[in-house]
């Protein structure tokens, strides 16, 4: 059965349910092993609990990367135990687990005042009410003329009212002349109706002839007229609170007359990139160096969310470097560390982050991004650990620590992208106990699988979304019919 998206947006579960036999052991060996497989995106293809490893798993190369080669080096730590830090993970945190954890007690951040003009996006701290009447007078919808509706009871083509003609009203000028019954005045769209006057008749149904005109039609009062308040009335309520302000609002705003707008606080976001390796963002890459593609991908996210990136910098993978840098920040409301989360020797911020602070939860249940965690410094900070890997960092960005951005600024905690269910084009595996997070294109209107390790780019540029395996499922089969969270329009 498949489930549907919810408040929380928990993964599409299919109808093969794993049985005891296939339920991942809490070994901290195999967890170990089955950590740095998740670099590798293998780990699906492995089933420990079988003493087997099927024929399509191929273990990679000894990679070249000094931070892939380093993670290899890590795991034999571990499997020596030679330090905590090196010892795997011994327990890992269902997503809708740390996702509750996270967002507990979570609050929108105290409202601002912006100018209406630069108020696109931005979520309203609190219900619009008209400030005054929109129209505030009585205005033509048309050109033709006004007139006392009861002044042309029975007119029609082959029995026309005859009035004369007593002056003109054009929008922008208020006419300063009173139309006695039996007089009609020539009226712009838009324009004002001038006293003693209740309707319009188009220009259609008239015949101008010098100082009097000829009325074709009758009309009841009120007749091609925009009331006072008929748009807006004054003290109603235009747009609700929480209501992420669109472009025609913003017109709707202007019509009232309002130069401000009350809106949520941006949430101001840090991103630190860890990293030796790490070369700053759109930079010519180097010999053993890597460009940060990070750091531009979270600044986009983030503002789609609805946040502010305050400052990006590179790290280097020093305990007391990390450190310095989270001790200098005093007005973000949130942090985010890219890289050195996991449990390799080089991976620093889980233990910086328990010193200045809690870490909460690390070690997700969750592939990829299963070395994501979060916490908090001791100031209250919030401080969200992502993978280094691109792929699983924007993983572990969609899947949590966008939900918290997205709560920080007033709008709705799940996931912001359009859902399409769509029929598989294959089997996809799973592993009880873990959600996957899986990359998909649509192809003649069925699901495809993308393949490919948590460090290419090219799987999530070529994706069109992505479909959720729940922790409860051993996977789909062709033909099931999946929940695509969709990127575009996202």
């Amino acid at each position: 059965m498949l489930s549907t998206p919810d408040a929380t947006a928990g993964p599409a579960a299919c109808s093969h349910r794993a049985g005891p036999a296939e339920s991942l052991s809490s070994c901290p060996l195999i967890d170990a092993i089955m950590g740095w497989l998740d670099q590798f995106n293998l780990s699906q293809n492995c089933d420990f609990t079988k003493n087997r490893v099927p024929d399509v798993a191929v273990m990679p190369p000894r990679p070249n990367n000094p931070m892939m080669r380093d993670e290899a080096i890590g795991l034999g730590k571990r499997m020596a135990g030679m330090d905590n830090r090196s010892s795997g993970f011994t327990e890992r945190t269902q997503l809708e687990t740390a996702v509750n954890s996270l967002l507990n007690g979570v609050e929108p951040l105290p409202h601002e005042s912006v100018a209406s003009a630069l108020s696109h996006h931005r979520t309203l701290a609190s219900p619009l009410l008209a400030p005054r009447n929109v129209p505030s007078f009585a205005r033509s919808a048309m050109d033709g003329f006004a007139l006392s509706a009861i002044c042309i009871t029975g007119a029609s083509e082959s029995s026309p009212a005859i009035l004369s003609v007593v002056g003109e009203s054009l929008a922008g000028h208020p006419p300063n002349f009173t139309v006695q019954p039996g007089g009609a005045a020539r009226i712009m769209t838009g324009a004002a109706l001038p006293a003693g006057t209740d309707a319009v008749v188009p220009i259609e149904a008239c015949r101008q002839l010098g100082s009097t005109v000829e009325i074709h039609e009758a009309v009841v009062p009120g007749r091609h007229v925009c009331a006072v308040g008929e748009d807006f009335k004054q003290g109603q309520i235009v747009l609700n609170a929480g209501r992420r302000l669109l472009p025609q609002d913003l017109a709707v705003l202007s019509a009232l007359g309002l130069r401000d707008v009350s809106v949520i606080r941006q949430p101001r976001v840090l991103i630190l990139v860890t990293g030796d390796e790490i070369l700053p963002a759109f930079s010519e890459p180097a010999a053993d160096r890597i460009c940060d593609a990070n750091s531009p991908m979270l600044q986009a996210l983030i503002q789609r969310d609805g946040g502010q990136v305050t400052a990006v910098a590179i790290v280097p993978d020093k305990p007391s470097d990390l450190s310095a840098a989270l001790a200098a920040n005093h007005s973000a409301d949130l942090i985010l560390i890219s890289g050195g989360s996991s449990v390799g020797q080089e991976d620093h911020a889980p233990d910086v982050l328990s010193k200045m602070g809690t870490l909460d939860v690390h070690g997700l249940a969750l592939r990829p991004a299963s070395p994501a965690g979060f916490g908090r410094l001791n100031n209250g900070t919030r401080v969200m650990l992502l993978p280094g890997n691109p792929v699983s960092c924007f993983c572990a960005y969609e899947l949590l620590a966008g939900r918290l951005v997205r709560r920080l600024a007033g709008r709705l905690d799940s996931l912001p992208h359009t859902v399409k269910h769509y029929p598989l084009a294959q089997d996809v595996k799973s592993v009880q106990g873990r959600t996957d997070f899986i990359r998909v294109r649509i192809v003649n209107g069925m699901v495809e699988t993308i393949p490919g390790g948590a460090s290419m780019l090219s799987t999530v540029a070529m994706a069109d979304g992505f479909i959720l395996i729940s922790h409860d499922s051993a996977g789909c089969s062709s033909g099931d019919r999946v929940a695509v969270y969709l990127f575009e329009n996202a």
